[in-house]
């Protein structure tokens, strides 16, 4: 019988391919393990999915760029180390698996799993009352811990601050929900209203869990209590630093590492070669400042490239029934960080500082 901490961790690093090497069916290994699991495990892979998707996303134009090389959330080989950056990464991923099973739960995918329909025909405010169908977030939420969670079997600092995040991004899915209304009365007069509570958009999740990542709090552990060896003495010091955090907040051990800088061994890769965006139409501040916060700010210039590419064009629909299109290149610009070159003046000053001394 597989241990739901093992299938948590087939389930999850198997969301995609940049995260697995397995040669093999992860759903036929599966097999062995309890079947109740095996029910959710396709929902957990997506939402595990959904949310590093999402990471992409909200730092695409960050120095951290949520690369493939900080993705595998098992304790097996582990997150390289627990800044703001993997806190958000634990939080996303939980958020989305615990989303994902919510959505697959109202819309009838599971036998044992409905609508929440706990406050139905109660009061909800003046000229509403609760009804329709709510999506069964706390369903989610319970599936999702018991996958998610199961990765952590460690009882030190770095194994509390991961579960703390991983319920931190499904609070976050909690607190994005929204009300939906339908009207009820004479003649469409809207004399009382039924409402129920929705899942938002996940981009509202991801917002709202890029807001918390950067108010992120780095925590201060009691050293002395944590280098006695004592388990009770850790877990006081664990628990004491824990309870002045709201769950809702993202927590970190460790400051951020230099993100400009190429580093193999931390699995960094710098910011040159990034693209980044010099114009362009409907750009978010954050966005039009990506070039200087990409390559400017970390010693790098800006280097512009034309890119040929292609895509359809000239399409017509011909009876019955298809779509016929061209393929139209085009030549567009593109920017993108660069190493400066060193300066012939400062390479002439330079040897004529050695002749000098060679004299």
């Amino acid at each position: 019988m597989v241990s739901l901490q093992i299938l948590a961790s087939l389930v999850l690093s198997s969301c995609c391919h940049v995260l697995s090497t397995m040669a093999w069916s992860v759903n036929n290994f599966l097999m062995t393990g309890p079947k109740a699991y095996l029910t959710y495990a396709s929902s957990v892979q997506i939402g595990a999915q959904r949310g590093i998707e999402e990471c992409k996303y909200q730092f695409a134009w960050d120095r951290w760029n949520c690369p493939e090389s900080e993705l595998q959330l098992s304790t097996q080989k582990g997150l390289r180390s627990a800044t703001k950056e993997t806190a958000f990464l634990h939080a996303i991923s939980a958020a989305g698996v615990m989303y994902t099973l919510t959505k697959n739960c109202s819309m009838g995918d599971f036998d044992n799993c409905g609508c929440d329909d706990s406050k139905a025909g109660k009061t909800g405010g003046l000229s509403w009352i609760w009804g329709g169908c709510s999506d069964n977030v706390d369903f989610g939420e319970n599936i999702s811990k018991q996958f998610v969670d199961a990765l952590e079997n460690g009882h030190d600092s770095r194994a509390a601050v991961n579960l703390h995040n991983n319920e931190a991004g499904r609070l976050a899915v909690k607190a994005t929900m929204k009300r939906s209304c339908k009207c009820h009365g004479v003649s469409g007069s809207c004399s009382i209203q039924t409402c129920w509570m929705q899942l938002s958009d996940f981009r509202d999740v991801g917002n709202y869990l890029k807001i918390k990542h950067d108010q992120a709090q780095k925590l201060e552990m009691d050293k002395r209590r944590m280098r006695a060896g004592n388990s009770a003495d850790n877990r006081g010091a664990i628990a004491d630093t824990f309870s002045t955090i709201a769950r809702t907040e993202l927590v970190h051990l460790e400051d951020s590492p230099n993100y400009c800088a190429r580093n193999l061994s931390l699995g960094l890769h710098g910011t040159e070669g990034r693209e980044c965006l010099q114009s362009g139409t409907n750009l978010s501040r954050w966005e039009k400042r990506s070039c200087k916060r990409l390559c400017h700010e970390c010693g790098l210039k800006v280097e512009e490239k034309k890119i040929q590419t292609a895509s359809s064009c000239n399409c017509r629909f011909h009876w019955c029934c298809t779509v016929k299109c061209e393929q139209c290149t085009q030549i567009v610009s593109k920017h993108f960080c660069a190493r400066r070159k060193k300066s012939s003046r400062t390479h002439n000053t330079s040897r004529r500082r050695h002749r000098t001394r060679s004299g």
